[in-house]
């Protein structure tokens, strides 16, 4: 069987799933964008709508290079950019005409704030009562959080995220990175398709509200329902798990660092035979998860003693052979040459016109028969501005009153 290999970079949206959809993406950093991106990764024709003197602030997020953000070519991919401000009557006046021809828009702006420039529900659905309105927010529209500015790493500690992770005797710890934004932005793309499927069977579009506190108390499993029939707290165990062992990050003899999971009977006994230790077997603890968790010492001084005699190469060969389960811990460097990603065109090359060739991650899976592809790098700030504008019908008289007033 053949898969799709590299199409997942091929110029245009032919045979894309998504093609003929259009979605405006009003926010910013980064749950909502990063959705409509896996949206214009399938061939979703996707519109960016920033403000013409503040744009979204990914373009200034992170490193840059001659003054080029990079996050934002990774955030900002397969989309058109445009400037609009809202605000005023000319924008508003624009977006409207904009919302009639589009399937989706995306906003992150805390709520109240699309009805004040009476952007609301009512007057977009009245533009277009086909019109999928997805608002993302760190509350959701409602409850007495809903008006506080929310952040991802407010929801990393609300979810109880941060409580779970870390060393037992350290502080609750917070990612270096945006998982609870990137938990949304995949919750907020699965979730517009899904009304979008609705509005396939009714004809008519909906609003879609998304509380990033929420998707990522999804992900950390039946922790309410264990508090809730069982009193159960989780408590944080560093790379330990309470529900299996070994597991753990071990060192190596080279100074590297090697990931060991046993979630099954079968590769915890690979693994204890491997180490040397096959007596561990009939313990009657070693029967279950829970048993060996509760002997973690044991097993880690077993598993750890056996890894740090030798190199990393030797010990994943080594694992390989048992069929027993590990992966290198690696840094981006060796994401990069790691021969899978290769193989999986994980990471792969883009031409920028700014850059020249960079290197992402491309869309986020293979689809056989009609595949997604990175088109473009993300645009300049207000690049397409006039191109967009012209084809909805503007004349350059338009364009020019609409400089006038600030909107562009």
């Amino acid at each position: 069987m053949t898969g799709p290999g590299n199409t997942r970079t091929a110029a245009g949206t032919a045979g894309a799933p998504l093609t003929g959809l259009r979605v405006l993406d009003l926010a910013t950093l980064f749950a909502g964008p990063l959705a409509a991106t896996m949206l214009g990764d399938f061939g979703a024709e996707v519109i960016k709508v920033e403000h013409p003197s503040r744009p979204d602030p990914s373009r200034g997020h992170g490193p840059s290079k001659n003054g080029v953000g990079l996050w934002w070519k990774l955030l900002g991919r397969n989309k058109r950019a445009i400037t609009l401000d809202l605000s005023r009557p000319g924008g508003r006046a624009t977006l409207l005409r904009l919302a009639a021809g589009a399937d989706v828009i995306i906003e992150n702006f805390r709520p109240g704030t699309l009805e004040k420039w009476d952007l609301g529900w009512e007057e977009l659905s009245a533009a277009n009562p086909r019109l999928v309105l997805t608002r993302v927010t760190g509350f959701g529209q409602f409850g007495p959080y809903a008006h506080r500015p929310g952040f991802g790493t407010l929801a990393e500690a609300m979810s109880g995220f941060a409580a779970l992770t870390g060393e037992p005797d350290a502080p609750p710890t917070l990612p270096p990175f945006g998982l609870a934004d990137s938990i949304a932005a995949l919750a907020t793309s699965y979730a517009v398709m899904t009304a979008l499927a609705a509005r396939d069977r009714t004809g008519e579009g909906q609003v879609v509200d998304m509380a990033i506190i929420e998707p990522i108390l999804t992900v950390l499993g039946p922790q309410p329902l264990w508090y809730d029939q069982l009193g159960y707290v989780q408590e944080r165990t560093g790379n330990r798990s309470a529900n299996n062992a070994p597991r753990n990050t071990y060192r190596t003899a080279d100074g590297t660092w090697v990931a060991v999971s046993t979630s099954a009977q079968s590769v915890a006994e690979r693994v204890v035979r491997l180490v040397g230790r096959p007596d561990l077997i009939d313990e009657p603890w070693f029967v279950t998860g829970a048993g060996r968790a509760a002997h973690a010492d044991v097993l880690d001084t077993a598993v750890g003693t056996w890894i740090a005699a030798r190199s990393r190469t030797d010990v994943l060969a080594a694992f390989e052979k048992a069929e027993a389960a590990v992966a290198p811990v690696q840094d981006v460097r060796d994401v990069l040459t790691d021969p899978q990603y290769q193989a999986l065109d994980t990471v792969t090359t883009v031409d920028d016109p700014e850059l020249g060739p960079i290197r992402m991650q491309n869309v986020l899976f293979r689809l056989s028969a009609t595949p997604g592809a990175i088109r473009w790098s993300g645009r300049p700030h207000g690049a397409d501005t006039e191109a967009v504008l012209t084809e909805l019908g503007l004349t350059p008289a338009d364009l020019e009153a609409l400089r006038t007033e600030g909107v562009l």
